[in-house]
């Protein structure tokens, strides 16, 4: 949930708005949380990718959406010991690749191995 903090002038003719997603005040280093990077598509390990089928509507209406507007939600990224594994965002993963893009936008959590096995089970 998003903290708000909205300053008001006196005069009510100017404003300041800004927002921080961990309650921290705007401009407070942000550690240990997910980073937001654009990550090359061959740099990303999808191990379930096997287990399931993509919806073709989906990934053509995606398509056109990142093509007219950009991706809009970066998918979700497990980076350990400096390699990356996607576990989410297949479709928007898909789309990227059909579309001929070479990156993704991703938000990045770093986790171990333990982290790793827990989520291939």
């Amino acid at each position: 949930m998003a903290n708000l903090l909205l300053q008001v002038s006196s005069n009510l003719r100017t404003f300041a708005l800004s927002a921080s997603s961990n309650g921290s005040p705007p401009g407070a280093p942000q550690s240990g949380g997910p980073a937001i990077l654009e990550l090359p598509l061959d740099k990303i390990r999808r191990p379930l990718m096997r287990t399931r089928a993509n919806d073709p509507q989906k990934v053509k209406e995606l398509m056109d959406s990142i093509s007219e507007i950009g991706l809009q939600v970066p998918i979700d990224v497990l980076e350990v010991d400096g390699v990356y594994y996607g576990f989410s965002g297949c479709h928007r993963y898909e789309a990227h690749q059909r579309l001929g893009l070479q990156t993704i936008r991703c938000k990045v959590r770093r986790g171990t191995k333990e982290t790793l096995r827990h989520h291939l089970r």
